[in-house]
Protein backbone atom coordinates (compact mmCIF):
# COMPACT_ATOMS: atom_id res chain seq x y z
CA UNK A 1 0.00 0.00 0.00
CA UNK A 2 1.37 3.40 -1.04
CA UNK A 3 -0.55 6.26 0.60
CA UNK A 4 -0.37 10.08 -0.20
CA UNK A 5 2.41 11.19 -0.04
CA UNK A 6 3.82 12.84 -3.52
CA UNK A 7 5.37 16.08 -3.47
CA UNK A 8 7.37 14.84 0.25
CA UNK A 9 10.85 15.01 -0.17
CA UNK A 10 13.00 13.39 2.00
CA UNK A 11 16.46 15.81 2.76
CA UNK A 12 18.82 12.82 3.40
CA UNK A 13 20.05 9.99 2.22
CA UNK A 14 19.76 7.63 4.69
CA UNK A 15 19.02 3.89 4.27
CA UNK A 16 16.85 3.42 7.59
CA UNK A 17 15.55 6.75 7.24
CA UNK A 18 14.20 5.63 3.80
CA UNK A 19 13.16 2.42 5.13
CA UNK A 20 10.93 3.54 7.56
CA UNK A 21 8.97 5.69 4.76
CA UNK A 22 8.53 3.03 2.43
CA UNK A 23 7.65 0.48 5.38
CA UNK A 24 5.23 2.91 5.99
CA UNK A 25 3.62 3.18 2.74
CA UNK A 26 5.20 6.58 2.38
CA UNK A 27 5.42 8.05 -1.28
CA UNK A 28 8.92 10.32 -1.26
CA UNK A 29 11.51 11.18 -3.16
CA UNK A 30 14.80 11.43 -1.66
CA UNK A 31 17.71 14.30 -1.82
CA UNK A 32 20.68 14.67 0.10
CA UNK A 33 20.77 18.32 2.48
CA UNK A 34 24.43 20.10 1.95
CA UNK A 35 25.15 21.50 5.28
CA UNK A 36 28.14 22.06 7.36
CA UNK A 37 26.81 19.72 10.15
CA UNK A 38 29.93 20.30 12.37
CA UNK A 39 29.82 23.85 11.65
CA UNK A 40 26.71 24.01 13.26
CA UNK A 41 27.05 22.28 16.13
CA UNK A 42 30.27 24.25 17.10
CA UNK A 43 28.09 27.18 16.77
CA UNK A 44 25.94 25.54 19.64
CA UNK A 45 28.13 24.54 21.39
CA UNK A 46 27.18 24.30 25.31
CA UNK A 47 23.31 23.82 23.80
CA UNK A 48 21.55 20.37 25.18
CA UNK A 49 21.82 17.16 22.69
CA UNK A 50 17.86 17.37 21.79
CA UNK A 51 18.16 21.28 20.56
CA UNK A 52 21.25 20.52 18.37
CA UNK A 53 19.40 17.49 16.57
CA UNK A 54 16.42 19.68 16.49
CA UNK A 55 18.47 22.24 14.70
CA UNK A 56 20.21 20.11 12.66
CA UNK A 57 17.08 18.72 11.35
CA UNK A 58 15.67 21.80 10.74
CA UNK A 59 18.64 23.15 9.00
CA UNK A 60 18.39 19.89 6.43
CA UNK A 61 15.27 20.68 5.90
CA UNK A 62 15.36 24.58 4.83
CA UNK A 63 18.38 23.68 2.84
CA UNK A 64 16.80 21.31 0.38
CA UNK A 65 13.53 23.65 0.63
CA UNK A 66 14.95 26.72 -0.47
CA UNK A 67 15.71 24.52 -3.94
CA UNK A 68 12.01 22.49 -3.92
CA UNK A 69 10.56 25.83 -2.82
CA UNK A 70 6.58 23.95 -3.48
CA UNK A 71 7.68 20.94 -1.91
CA UNK A 72 7.04 19.69 1.57
CA UNK A 73 10.36 18.57 2.75
CA UNK A 74 11.63 16.38 6.31
CA UNK A 75 14.84 16.86 7.23
CA UNK A 76 16.35 14.47 10.26
CA UNK A 77 19.06 14.09 12.38
CA UNK A 78 20.06 11.83 15.35
CA UNK A 79 22.84 12.70 17.77
CA UNK A 80 24.49 10.22 20.89
CA UNK A 81 25.65 11.31 24.09
CA UNK A 82 27.24 9.14 26.65
CA UNK A 83 27.96 10.28 30.53
CA UNK A 84 27.88 14.02 28.92
CA UNK A 85 29.95 13.87 25.47
CA UNK A 86 27.86 14.05 22.25
CA UNK A 87 29.59 11.80 19.66
CA UNK A 88 29.28 12.24 16.12
CA UNK A 89 29.73 9.31 13.43
CA UNK A 90 33.08 8.14 13.06
CA UNK A 91 35.72 9.39 11.09
CA UNK A 92 37.43 6.74 10.73
CA UNK A 93 37.48 2.55 11.74
CA UNK A 94 39.72 3.52 14.18
CA UNK A 95 37.67 6.26 15.52
CA UNK A 96 35.08 3.75 15.48
CA UNK A 97 36.70 1.83 17.95
CA UNK A 98 37.70 4.58 20.63
CA UNK A 99 34.05 4.92 20.14
CA UNK A 100 32.59 1.85 20.98
CA UNK A 101 35.36 1.73 23.78
CA UNK A 102 33.92 4.40 25.21
CA UNK A 103 30.03 3.05 25.06
CA UNK A 104 31.23 -0.30 26.71
CA UNK A 105 28.76 -0.54 29.90
CA UNK A 106 27.57 2.47 29.87
CA UNK A 107 23.88 3.85 28.88
CA UNK A 108 23.55 5.59 25.32
CA UNK A 109 21.09 8.15 24.95
CA UNK A 110 19.93 8.56 21.18
CA UNK A 111 17.97 12.25 20.47
CA UNK A 112 16.17 11.33 16.91
CA UNK A 113 14.51 14.91 15.77
CA UNK A 114 12.61 15.17 12.14
CA UNK A 115 11.60 19.00 11.03
CA UNK A 116 9.09 19.88 8.18
CA UNK A 117 9.66 22.78 5.70
CA UNK A 118 8.07 24.67 2.64
CA UNK A 119 9.74 27.50 0.91
CA UNK A 120 12.71 27.44 3.50
CA UNK A 121 9.87 27.91 6.52
CA UNK A 122 9.63 25.87 9.20
CA UNK A 123 6.75 24.22 9.74
CA UNK A 124 7.31 21.63 12.36
CA UNK A 125 9.93 20.16 14.69
CA UNK A 126 9.58 17.23 16.51
CA UNK A 127 12.25 14.92 18.54
CA UNK A 128 12.32 11.79 20.48
CA UNK A 129 15.34 9.90 22.49
CA UNK A 130 15.73 6.54 23.78
CA UNK A 131 18.43 5.05 25.86
CA UNK A 132 20.13 1.74 25.35
CA UNK A 133 22.64 -0.03 28.04
CA UNK A 134 25.83 -0.61 26.10
CA UNK A 135 26.99 -3.92 27.49
CA UNK A 136 30.39 -4.62 28.45
CA UNK A 137 32.22 -4.65 25.04
CA UNK A 138 35.73 -7.12 24.52
CA UNK A 139 38.48 -5.88 22.17
CA UNK A 140 38.11 -8.88 20.35
CA UNK A 141 34.42 -8.25 20.02
CA UNK A 142 35.16 -4.87 18.72
CA UNK A 143 37.67 -6.33 15.83
CA UNK A 144 34.99 -8.62 14.94
CA UNK A 145 32.39 -6.55 14.78
CA UNK A 146 33.75 -3.78 12.81
CA UNK A 147 35.43 -6.54 10.49
CA UNK A 148 31.83 -7.31 10.00
CA UNK A 149 30.34 -4.23 9.66
CA UNK A 150 32.87 -1.47 8.69
CA UNK A 151 32.22 0.79 6.56
CA UNK A 152 28.83 0.34 6.81
CA UNK A 153 28.66 2.02 9.90
CA UNK A 154 30.73 4.68 9.27
CA UNK A 155 27.53 6.40 8.03
CA UNK A 156 25.68 5.80 11.73
CA UNK A 157 26.11 7.81 14.67
CA UNK A 158 26.37 5.37 17.54
CA UNK A 159 28.50 3.15 15.17
CA UNK A 160 25.40 0.64 14.85
CA UNK A 161 22.55 -0.39 12.68
CA UNK A 162 20.00 -1.72 15.22
CA UNK A 163 18.20 -4.14 12.58
CA UNK A 164 21.54 -5.69 11.88
CA UNK A 165 24.41 -6.93 14.02
CA UNK A 166 24.27 -3.69 15.91
CA UNK A 167 21.81 -4.78 18.42
CA UNK A 168 24.57 -7.44 19.89
CA UNK A 169 25.93 -4.08 21.48
CA UNK A 170 22.99 -3.76 23.58
CA UNK A 171 22.06 -5.22 27.20
CA UNK A 172 18.24 -3.42 27.21
CA UNK A 173 17.10 -0.51 25.21
CA UNK A 174 13.86 1.96 26.38
CA UNK A 175 12.28 3.75 23.91
CA UNK A 176 10.20 3.92 20.60
CA UNK A 177 12.08 1.54 17.78
CA UNK A 178 11.53 4.91 15.00
CA UNK A 179 13.46 7.13 17.47
CA UNK A 180 16.50 3.83 17.67
CA UNK A 181 16.28 3.87 13.72
CA UNK A 182 16.87 7.33 13.17
CA UNK A 183 13.12 9.26 13.05
CA UNK A 184 11.27 10.17 14.99
CA UNK A 185 8.17 8.25 12.77
CA UNK A 186 5.41 8.55 14.49
CA UNK A 187 5.25 12.33 15.39
CA UNK A 188 6.58 12.44 11.73
CA UNK A 189 3.37 10.52 10.81
CA UNK A 190 0.92 13.57 12.80
CA UNK A 191 2.71 16.26 11.19
CA UNK A 192 2.19 15.29 7.71
CA UNK A 193 -1.20 14.84 8.46
CA UNK A 194 -1.81 18.03 10.16
CA UNK A 195 -0.15 19.50 6.96
CA UNK A 196 -2.70 17.45 4.34
CA UNK A 197 -0.01 15.76 3.26
CA UNK A 198 -1.30 12.55 4.53
CA UNK A 199 -5.18 11.76 5.12
CA UNK A 200 -6.25 11.97 8.37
Amino acid sequence: MTLDGSGIVLASNSASRKAMLEAAGIAFTARGADIDERALENEMDGAEPAEIAQALAAAKAAAVSSALPDDLVLGSDSLVEVDGRRFDKPASRADAADHLRAFSGKVMTLHSAAALARGSQILWIGSDFARLRVRDLSAAFIEAYLDAEWPAVSYCVGVFRIEGPGVQLFDSIAGDQFTVLGMPLLQVLGALREEGALPA
